[in-house]
């Protein structure tokens, strides 16, 4: 296989390849068995058809399976021959098929910058306590508890802060039903019947279940808010609201308590302090998570210049595009730190490119399973790329082609 790189400015480079008719040709031979071992051809048992059958019947998706499998091939090639640390592979042209039947192909490939990083490491900064406190933890125990609560019926009394309504509502907007105004439909904002509310500042739409304070069971009531600005409903954003709401029924949450009984209903075999252990474990990884990202944040800040620095070349400075100086001094700064101790915990903090897009409480094992070595290695250059992309910019400048999603 024949690969050629010719490097860009502008951290743009093209891929040029040339792959031999032996290769090519052993390749489809291998696909082709794959195929004639499984294929269902009419008159033949599966997989007796004959491979010319086969061939003839199934060419396009073995031709697009061949050139994907050579194209992934050469591309992981290139990243070993050159060293590169490539952002985005692009997608091959000129794909061309040669007399003597072998493949040659061309790709803009968009790599990553050069950095040198900055002395960073006497640099102050300012992040809270890494101990958890223990408010956080009954936090999340009492949230816990609220999944499984009982609720029994309130009598003898009004509604009040923190009891849970049951009502029927319908809205109007300037005098008119909300979906009339709107002149489409207007979802869960328009009516609804049986609808649970807790009585909390935030439930709902803010300020509208506290309104409900001092209702008895059957009262009516009408309750005005005006519609943040930025609400999803663009043609009611901004407006006021009227909910003609009844109280249809009252009730209190009844939290079990904690106890080994609870904690066998979220994981059986386990403990209450078992259930706490984990509570801690995973709040404290997520706290010291958040202090690592805002020491990046604050280096980075501190790093931020107005005009080209001086722990950098003119030249390497003006070869780097403006908005992506900031990102790149980040993933440096973020891969060195100390707080991010193997490689394990910087891939269970990707989106892998493969699978799922989440990754959260996925054991890094699992991640690792699924990549291929060229994702691995995508990942890794592309981590501080994609992480911060809401970061400050250092200044403008010629933007990199961008990476897709």
């Amino acid at each position: 296989m024949n690969i050629v790189v010719e490097k860009q400015p502008k951290c743009v480079a093209t891929l040029r390849v040339e792959i031999p008719a032996e290769k090519v040709s052993g390749q489809r031979a291998e696909i082709l068995r794959g195929y004639a071992s499984k294929a269902r051809v009419p008159g033949f048992r599966p997989g007796k058809a004959p491979a010319s059958v086969v061939e003839k019947r199934f060419q396009k998706e073995i031709t697009e399976e061949l050139n994907g499998s050579l194209f992934n091939e050469a591309f992981d090639e290139a990243l070993k021959q050159e060293s590169l640390k490539v952002i985005d592979f692009g997608v091959p042209e000129n794909v061309t098929t040669t007399p003597e039947g072998g493949l040659s192909f061309s790709s803009k490939l968009t790599l990553a910058p050069e950095v040198q990083l900055p002395d960073y490491k006497g640099i102050t900064v300012t992040v809270p306590p890494a101990a958890l406190p223990d408010e956080e933890v009954n936090k999340q125990l009492t949230a816990l508890q609220e999944r499984f609560a009982d609720f029994k019926d309130i009598e003898g009394r009004a509604a009040a802060a923190g009891d849970f309504a049951i009502i029927d509502y319908t809205s109007t907007v300037e005098g008119k039903p909300t979906e009339e105004f709107l002149g489409k439909s207007a979802g869960y904002i328009a009516g609804r019947e049986g609808f649970w509310v807790r009585l909390d500042e935030q439930a709902f739409l803010p300020g509208f279940a506290l309104q409900l304070e001092g209702l008895n069971v059957g009262d009516s009531k009408e309750i005005s808010i005006v519609l943040p600005e930025d609400f999803a409903l663009s043609g009611i954003a901004g407006k006021e609201i009227v909910f003609a709401t009844t109280l249809k029924e009252l009730k209190e949450a009844v939290l079990p308590e904690l106890n080994d009984e609870l904690a066998a209903k979220l994981l059986p075999g386990k403990t209450i302090e078992d259930i706490k252990t984990i509570i801690r474990d995973n709040m404290g990884q997520e706290r010291q998570r958040k202090i690592d990202d805002q020491k990046v944040n604050q280096i980075v800040e501190y790093f931020k210049p107005t005009v080209r620095p001086k722990w950098m070349t003119a030249e390497a400075y003006a070869q780097l595009p403006g908005s992506i100086r900031v990102r790149e001094l980040r993933y440096r700064v973020t891969q060195r730190h100390a707080a991010l101790q193997t490689d394990h915990d910087l891939l269970a903090r990707l989106h892998c490119a493969v699978g799922d897009a989440g990754l959260v409480g996925r054991h890094p094992t699992q991640v690792i399973r699924q990549c291929t070595d060229r994702r691995d290695h995508l990942q890794g250059v592309a981590v501080g790329l994609h992480n911060h992309r809401i970061g400050v910019r250092l200044q403008q400048g010629v933007e990199c082609p961008q990476m897709g999603g």
